[in-house]
């Protein structure tokens, strides 16, 4: 998966970015107050994709 689609997806479900990192840039969900890192690789993997999903606790 595209990490750009990974963005997209977290922001429509009010997810924000919250700082950029040396090699992660960290996103927020303030409704579930959980955050994550992201990397800033251009694909990222199906099995990295559902974890910071999970971790951000979006659908």
């Amino acid at each position: 998966m595209k990490r750009r689609k990974l963005i997209k997806e977290l922001i429509s479900q009010g997810c924000y970015l919250k700082r950029h990192g040396s090699k992660h840039d960290l996103y927020v969900n303030p409704a579930k107050g959980k955050h994550a890192p992201v990397p800033r690789h251009s694909e990222i993997k199906e099995t990295l994709y559902t974890l910071i999903k999970q971790q951000l606790g979006v659908d």
